[in-house]
């Protein structure tokens, strides 16, 4: 029989976790964050001590062991592939780098990380960080940022608004600036390599750690991304369904204006459906509202969906 769609509660990340952090996710969402200061809502993970969990409290580790392929897919291998966010960033996160998979699992014995961003709301004005400019060598990248200086001029700047899509692939210099709201869609990874943060100390004067040997070692300097042109895809239904990216970890989709939108299921993988706006799903014999901001994990061997709703991203893991 197939499995039924199930609805994730998120985990959080809050407080002293993302100084970072703002409220929108509250404001935006209707989020019932644990903090006054939060700044990631992960709405699916498998991450040790951050796991989602269905409306019983099975945590997604659970779920996988219960229903096993019938949920992950064919041809989805352990780890678990991939975790999904929504963050606010009320002010700038730190400047970052992620390891690729074959660096990461040499030295951490897990997964590299490579993620791509939606921007959902953001102020005028508001910046990523995405590569370091053209010219720049490794040794000026490390003086620059022992001597705190001249450091900042030597990154690449993004212009952004709602609706840009940005793909970071592992080895990328960036940075989430303040005022915006995403979604992340990321390997399933915690591993980040801290390269600067902007002289930031916390209420005992003491800067956060960071890991410059780790970061130069893991940079692509040729690195520069760009927002993403969107694909229109054809359709079973009412609505649009653009192809956001195809990229070697992950696929990224957006539906808008769906009316009995058809989502069929892939034995090979799961799909994780995010509404930005109240939707609904129905199937053979169930149906639940997916209220904007929520999450809903569409199993391997599940049913034939019908989306009706406004605006919702759905992402896959990549297979061959």
């Amino acid at each position: 029989m197939p499995l039924q769609p199930i609805l994730l509660t998120p985990a959080w990340r809050t407080g002293s976790q993302t100084p970072w952090g703002g409220c929108r996710l509250k404001a935006l969402f209707d989020k019932d964050a644990p903090d006054e200061v939060a700044g990631e809502s992960l709405e699916l993970s498998a991450i040790p001590g951050l796991e989602c969990r269905d409306g019983s409290g099975s945590t997604l580790s659970r779920l996988i062991e219960e229903h096993g392929k019938a949920l992950v897919g064919t041809d989805v291998r352990e780890p678990f592939p991939l975790l999904l966010k929504l963050l606010d960033a009320r002010d700038r996160l730190s400047v970052q780098v992620h390891p690729g998979d074959a660096a990461a699992k040499k030295k951490h014995g897990k997964l590299g990380k490579s993620e791509a961003w939606v921007i959902l709301d953001s102020v005028p004005g508001a910046e990523l960080i995405c590569g370091v400019r053209p010219g720049i060598g490794l040794e000026q990248l490390r003086r620059s940022v022992q001597d705190g200086e001249t450091v900042e001029d030597l990154f690449l700047r993004l212009p952004v608004k709602p609706g840009d899509v940005i793909y970071i692939p592992a080895g990328t210099v960036h940075a989430i600036g303040a005022g915006i709201v995403l979604y992340e869609i990321q390997q399933s990874s915690d591993i980040t390599y801290r390269l600067y943060d902007w002289g930031r100390v916390d209420d005992k004067g003491r800067p956060r750690e960071l890991h410059l040997q780790d970061s130069l070692d893991a940079i692509d300097l040729s690195s520069r991304p760009q927002a993403a042109v969107p694909v229109r895809v054809s359709g079973l239904g009412g609505g649009v369904h653009e192809r956001l990216l195809g990229t070697p970890h992950f696929v990224l989709d957006r539906f808008s204006d769906c009316h009995d939108f058809s989502i069929n299921p892939d034995r090979r993988r799961f799909a994780v459906l995010t509404a930005l706006q109240d939707s609904l799903l129905t199937w053979d014999d169930g149906t639940f509202e997916l209220k904007k901001g929520r999450t809903a994990l569409l199993p391997a061997e599940g049913y034939q969906i019908s989306y009706s709703g406004g605006e919702a991203l759905m992402a896959a893991p990549a297979v061959i």
